[in-house]
């Protein structure tokens, strides 16, 4: 790996931990990167999930004030979000690398989509909240879905966040702000669990990931100081139309 591709991969992990912190699917900008360097497919998969992890730790630690009083469904849905990350780790690492590659396009237009219709899905959760009546709820129902979209995470994980918020919009009674903390913990337990599987892999680039770590730590701290000053809108659509771009190069080769 030269210093220009070092270089462009903490650069892209810069703008991964950047947008993040203020929309998210950062992933749409660390993985494309790793594959336009030269990595395979599946390395580039696992070197941005090993990079990029911290900055849900971030998120979650951020958030941990409004996980007050939540410890009964965080008792049933972090085990949940590890088991799903370490067997969407494992589905990725037994997926041959032609079988991956075949597959990215759509991974990358899938996720694109997910972050597209990510404020619809938040005006959906928001109406439902203040249309219903309070009532009983069932965490372990809710660890169902979520538990298939760990698996989702694991495996490829840019939209991630999208999926467990609706999951948890429909079968959990809470205020979204809650909700969206109980979000961040999920997606933070998958990361781990797919880290967990993916260090001793042998796929991980580090000395790619090393950096990139460090610039989407730095993304992310910067994006959070300016999260209230940039339209988070405009940053998402924005990452929207590079992975529509990226997953219709990807597509056409």
């Amino acid at each position: 790996m030269t210093s220009f591709d070092l270089g462009l991969a903490t650069l892209a992990a810069f703008g991964a931990g950047l947008v993040n912190a203020i929309a998210g699917g950062g992933t749409l900008l660390s993985f494309p990167a790793l594959m336009a360097i030269g990595l395979p497919g599946v390395s580039a998969n696992v070197t941005s999930t090993v990079a990029l992890w911290p900055g849900y730790l971030g998120a979650t630690l951020a958030q941990r004030s409004d996980l007050r009083g939540q410890g009964h469904r965080l008792w049933v849905m972090l085990p949940v979000g590890v088991a799903g990350g370490i067997l969407g780790g494992l589905l990725l690492l037994h997926t041959g690398e032609r079988a991956f590659r075949s597959l990215v396009p759509f991974l990358i237009l899938l996720a694109s989509t997910l972050l597209a219709i990510q404020d619809w899905v938040r005006g959906w959760l928001l109406r439902k909240r203040g249309a219903e009546a309070a009532g009983s709820e069932s965490p372990m129902l809710a660890a169902v879905p979520v538990g298939a979209a760990a698996i989702y995470g694991g495996y490829f994980g840019a939209g991630l966040s999208v999926i467990i918020l609706a999951a948890l919009g429909v079968l959990l009674k809470d205020t979204l702000t809650r909700l969206n903390a109980l979000k961040q913990s999920i997606a933070l337990a998958a990361n781990i669990g797919a880290v967990f599987l993916f260090v001793p892999s042998g796929h991980v680039v580090w000395t790619a990931a090393l950096f990139m770590a460090l610039g989407a730590i730095a993304g992310g701290a910067i994006g959070g100081r300016l999260a209230s000053r940039i339209q988070p809108r405009t940053l998402r659509w924005s990452v929207v139309a590079i992975g529509v771009v990226v997953g219709g190069i990807y597509l056409l080769r």
